[in-house]
């Protein structure tokens, strides 16, 4: 009884005071990108689109949704001129609510490779604030009315790959990957931007933390990084476990928690995944590792679904199903048509996996174990640039490309 009421209470802490239905940072409400809102099978340039509106610069920052607000970040220029952007869009029309700029701190990495820019880090908003992260210049607080109220810096090393954690929120809490800028995890108060504790020893990983429940009540921060996961008690920073991934990359993909066990995919070759199980002391390596398998990717981030994990292959087209509970992999197949690349983490709605290549090439398959493509749907002739992942608003899609962010449903 105590584990099951600590699962229903659990999402309180992550979510902070935004709403049941807003979509408030990178991945969705809990970050496993799933929701039951019942979304458009098909689209194109001039089929399906709400409004789309013109941005000021380009990003592989995804847009975030509080109640009517929609958030955004954009750049542009190089690295002695990075303009940022921070924006607020009307979920309904399409307007620009405000559009403000930020100070950065200058010179930037002098060149980003893959060319996603400076605004690749997903903001975090709750029912009042909003959160950005923006490298080594730093993380923001903007209330919803376009004010800064703070900026906090968290690291000053650059990167060729740029910065692009996305931060969370537990309790009273911004929690910042700063892997890049600081080799540390990193607790600012919401407040006042103060910090609250650093973790040091988080080394490439590029991916949001993630919060898991432990049985006394608390709460723990989970970071995959090169070669092993490590797991932080998410009030204090103090480590409490760590485990070798035999992932012997950088990580970029989120790994997804359910029920007591934490699932991590990542790498290009060797071990591609594993589950480990969460709660634990120590080096676990040992002990709390229910498997591996060969299979990985290097960017999008995982789905939990029903007992199976879900991922794409960010260069081959080809996406995966695992059992969650063996780590068998039930079926490895190649997306027709072929989307291209995929930086884009899927999303799940209404039993529908949304998978999204760079291009702009959409292709949307059956979350279920038997593989079956349903639809498929593009924008910008599928020779956009398409970076970011979707969102959901409703019974609406949100997706942003280099140029526009798209509002998608069914008319």
């Amino acid at each position: 009884m105590q584990t099951k009421l600590l699962t229903l209470y659990f999402p309180l802490l992550l979510a902070g005071a935004a709403g049941a239905a807003d979509w408030p940072r990178f991945h969705g409400p809990d970050g496993t990108g799933t929701s039951d809102a019942k979304l458009a099978d098909t689209w194109s340039d001039t089929e399906n689109i709400i409004w789309k509106t013109p941005l000021p610069g380009m990003g592989a920052s995804s847009p975030v949704v509080v109640g009517k607000k929609i958030f955004l970040t954009c750049s542009k220029g190089g690295a002695d001129d990075v303009e940022r952007h921070v924006m607020c869009i009307d979920a309904d029309k399409g307007s620009v609510i405000w559009d403000k700029t930020v100070e950065s701190e200058l010179p930037e990495q002098g060149k980003i490779r893959e060319d996603h820019g400076y605004a690749s880090s997903t903001p975090v908003a709750n029912a009042t604030h909003l959160f950005v992260f923006f490298g080594k210049s730093g993380v923001f607080c903007f209330d919803h009315a376009g004010k800064q109220i703070w900026n906090k810096k968290v690291g000053s090393e650059l990167n060729g790959w740029g910065s692009a954690a996305s931060p969370v929120l537990y309790k009273k809490l911004v929690l910042v990957n700063a892997s890049i800028e600081s080799k540390s995890l990193v607790a600012l108060d919401q407040a006042t931007g103060n910090e609250v504790w650093t973790a040091p020893g988080v080394n490439d990983s590029w991916h949001a933390p993630v919060l898991a429940p432990r049985p006394d009540g608390s709460a723990e921060v989970i970071t995959a990084m090169t070669n092993e996961v490590k797991s932080f008690d998410a009030d204090t920073g103090k480590q409490l476990w760590r485990c070798k991934s035999g992932i012997q990359w950088y990580m970029c993909p989120e790994p997804v928690y359910k029920d007591g066990v934490v699932y991590c995919v990542g790498g290009r070759s060797g071990t591609g995944g594993l589950a480990i199980r969460t709660g634990g002391s120590g080096d676990v390596t040992k002990t709390n590792v229910l498997w591996s398998l060969s299979k990985g990717t290097n960017v999008p981030s995982p789905i939990l679904h029903k007992g199976h994990v879900y991922y794409a292959h960010e260069n081959l087209g080809v996406v995966n199903c695992i059992d969650a509970k063996s780590g068998e992999v039930v079926y490895a197949e190649r997306l027709d048509p072929n989307p291209g690349q995929i930086y884009a983490s899927p999303i799940l709605a209404n039993g529908k996996l949304y998978y999204l290549g760079r291009g702009g090439q959409m292709v949307v398959v059956s979350a279920e174990p038997e593989f079956k493509v349903l639809s498929n749907a593009k924008l910008e002739n599928g020779r956009g640039v398409f970076n970011a992942s979707p969102a959901v608003i409703g019974d609406r899609m949100l997706i942003r490309s280099n140029k526009f962010l798209y509002c998608i449903g069914s008319k």
